[in-house]
């Protein structure tokens, strides 16, 4: 890896014009440009310290201050890089006992998506086809690599695609804009192509176009209808105990949001002059939420590498590679997303529409619904998942699930032990259930509900019967 790095420096702006639109927001995005071709000088500087001071040749760096420099000056590199998009690194999957190699590739593509199938190279044609999962990865700053463990989880038991949202500062303003509908109509058009042999899985913020287009679907008798949809820690209905991200929406309203965190995409990015919600905000807002436990990981960094806990410090450099990075986010995606679901709640009050036509998730009859959330989540409430259930009054009982995972916050509910130990296997159950039981069959009985000590209740009363069955709980 080359010493240092340069991503070009921003030009300033030679005037405000109309035509343009309001820049109000625009000196954050040239300014935070600057700041980082600035810095490049200084990190080049801290990444020949650290190489100097680590070389097993010098003989300072089996000192302790020769630790503590090198240490230091990977923190300081580390602390002001931009990072760029992650590698899914995922060269192959453990199926039984056999390591089976694993060939990504996109199989479907737009300007602002690709739609990436995780191929398992088997040796032998599989005796039995394995369910399709369609995960649907959050567009809200963060690559879809995020879910490199959901996906890690899925691959031994599924077929699995995955949505791989595109950075809208490499996207040129020829291409058009994007907007909750285009969201939808991507996700239309990508069960379209997989002709609806398919269980779709939105990971938080897809739940609600995800929910909107199998609507959609529904309405208009659509024969490319998922099998079963799975909503994770999604906002379907951010008025039940709200979190401060969700009060913060209501307490702004979408004007201050459109004045004060939109802006251009500023030279040389390709995207140059395109309406975004720059990556580097939506940071900003990720760490203040828990600035204090950032900080000490920080901390504890610097002492691992000083000590020479080697182990310690490539699991914080993993991480923090993978949530360091952002993307930034259409203006128009942004906004209307922000206004139809954490200020003006449209889909639980049924105002939500798509290109005029309006979302009736009473439509969904063909489609089983399972819905998990994390007890202690502090992005998407517990209860806000949930409400799905009361919108999809269509679906019967018997093929509605819904998963309370105990311990766990919103990142836990779709990566970690507990996850793959709890959440993955529950969900992989309710896909094979749902294919087992065949065409949706008439009658509900009652509908399953782990409470979050793992006992599974009724939601009406009446004695569990259904065949979307949790597995035991270890």
């Amino acid at each position: 890896m080359a010493i240092g790095e340069f991503g070009g420096a921003a030009a300033a702006p030679r005037g405000l014009s109309p035509v343009l639109g309001p820049m109000y927001g625009a000196p954050a995005y040239w300014l935070y440009e600057m700041g980082q071709a600035s810095l490049n000088p200084a990190r080049a500087f801290a990444d020949a310290g650290k190489l100097f001071f680590k070389n097993a040749a010098n003989p300072w760096s089996h000192t302790e201050l020769g630790k503590t420099v090198a240490a230091a000056c990977e923190l300081f590199e580390r602390s002001t890089r931009r990072y760029g998009k992650p590698e899914w690194n995922v060269p192959s999957t453990l199926i039984g006992a056999e390591r089976v190699p694993v060939d990504i590739s996109a199989v479907w593509e737009r300007p602002f998506c690709r739609l990436l199938h995780f191929e398992r190279k088997f040796e032998r044609p599989l005796r039995r086809p394995q369910p399709r999962l369609l995960i649907v990865a959050p567009m809200s700053g963060h690559y879809a690599t995020l879910l490199r463990g959901t996906v890690e989880g899925f691959l031994p038991n599924h077929d699995v695609y995955i949505t791989e949202w595109i950075d809208a500062r490499v996207v040129p303003l020829s291409e058009g804009s994007f907007d909750l509908d285009d969201y939808i109509d991507y996700l239309i058009s990508m069960l379209h192509f997989l002709g609806g042999d398919v269980h779709v899985i939105a990971v938080c913020q897809p739940s609600v176009p995800v929910l909107a287009a199998v609507a959609r679907m529904e309405a208009d008798g659509d024969p490319h209808v998922p099998h079963s949809m799975v909503l994770m820690g999604g906002p379907i209905d951010t008025r039940i105990n709200p979190t401060e991200v969700n009060l913060l929406a209501g307490r702004r309203g979408i004007d201050w949001f459109r004045r004060n965190v939109i802006t251009k995409v500023p030279f040389p990015n390709p995207g140059f002059m395109r309406d975004v919600y720059p990556g580097f905000l939506q940071l900003f807002g990720f760490v203040s939420m828990n600035l204090d436990r950032h900080m000490e990981a920080h901390r504890n960094l610097y002492l691992n590498l000083v000590k020479g806990d080697g182990d310690s410090a490539q699991r914080h450099r993993e991480f923090y590679d993978e949530y360091l990075a952002v993307m930034d986010l259409c203006a128009e995606y942004y906004l209307q997303t922000c206004d139809t679901v954490f200020i003006r709640h449209s889909l639980p009050k049924g105002e939500m529409t798509h290109r005029g036509v309006p979302i009736d998730p009473s439509k969904i009859n063909r489609v089983a619904l399972m819905t998990i959330e994390g007890q202690n989540d502090d992005i998407s409430g517990v209860g806000q998942t949930e409400a799905a259930h009361k919108l999809c009054t269509s679906i019967p009982q018997d093929r509605k699930y819904h998963y309370l995972q105990p311990d766990v916050g919103h990142y836990g509910v779709f990566n970690g032990s507990r996850f793959r130990a709890e959440i993955a296997p529950r969900i992989s159950d309710f896909v094979l259930s749902v294919n087992a039981s065949g065409p949706r069959r008439k009658g509900a009985s009652g509908a399953r509900v782990a409470n979050g000590t793992g006992a599974a209740h009724s939601v009406n009363g009446a004695a569990p019967n259904g065949t979307a069955k949790p597995p035991p709980i270890a």
